[in-house]
């Protein structure tokens, strides 16, 4: 009988999961390039790619209706981060800093990462868990059959709803959290608002503000392919989809920590503070 536990097998069981990955992250890429291919290839001959009510139902739930989620869960994580950090601030008597380190947490990290993952467990799991019984119902072939294009057709408004909203949602994100901080500023350091918006004006740069809004782009553009992807490649009737569903949420929310991690790293390279 053969060890299990020996180099030769747990190398080969490494290598086999780098193998899928790789795999599966080169599926997604071009799920991506085809999805813009067809899309514009229909908008060179003179067509629309998709229906604008679509498009403007997509925004609607992916953008409006998650505005109180993300309000709510960055008010009280804004609240949080300002009440521990004032107290280790104020045993050296340096509380002012308060303002400046909430608004450039959120502004460059926290707001773009936590509307990230907020998106992709809301929005995602329902674009995932739509197209998957679409597919399993064999709804894309019909659409294919009658010559639409079904990633133009279906996954192109998703994508551009999430990539346009995205930034939107990350300001808002941004703008509950310093609110936040600067209520707990007043109550418990005695920092008046008009005090702590100076404070946070000096603290804040372009280059943070313009960090945020990439960073909502890309968690965007990742968060609507995998998604989408997942849903499109649904196996096994009912329970593929639950099964697709679950693994579209997690995949999302750990490659948007990934790639989070890993702009991080490229910028503070490149643009050293």
């Amino acid at each position: 009988m053969a060890n299990t536990h020996s180099p030769v097998v747990v190398a080969q069981g490494i290598g086999q999961i780098a193998r899928n990955f790789l795999a599966e992250v080169g599926s997604v890429f071009w799920f991506i390039a085809h999805t813009f291919e067809e899309t514009l290839e229909r908008i060179q001959r003179g067509r629309v790619p998709f229906r604008a009510a679509s498009f403007f139902r997509h925004t609607a739930r992916a953008g409006v209706d998650s505005v109180p989620l993300v309000w709510l869960v960055s008010f009280f994580l804004g609240l949080t981060m300002a009440l521990l950090t004032g107290y280790q601030l104020q045993r050296f008597g340096t509380e002012r800093l308060i303002p400046g380190l909430v608004a450039i947490s959120f502004t460059r990290e926290l707001g773009p990462l936590m509307t990230g993952i907020m998106l992709a467990a809301r929005i995602g799991a329902a674009f995932t868990a739509e197209l998957g019984t679409m597919q399993v119902s064999e709804e894309v072939e019909a659409i294919e059959a009658m010559g639409i294009g079904p990633l133009r057709f279906l996954v192109a408004p998703r994508m551009l709803a999430l990539f346009f909203l995205m930034p939107c949602l990350s300001t808002v994100s941004n703008i509950a959290a310093i609110f936040a901080s600067s209520l707990i500023c007043k109550a418990y350091f005695s920092i008046a608002f008009i005090y702590f918006l100076d404070l946070v004006k000096d603290a804040l740069l372009i280059r943070d503000i313009i960090t945020g809004v990439l960073k909502s782009f890309l968690f965007a553009l990742l968060i609507g392919a995998i998604a989408c992807y997942r849903g499109l490649t649904v196996k096994g009737g009912a329970a593929g989809v639950g099964s697709s569903t679950t693994s579209s949420v997690v995949t999302a929310i750990t490659t948007v920590i990934g790639f989070d991690t890993l702009y991080n790293i490229v910028y503070t390279v490149f643009f050293p503070t």
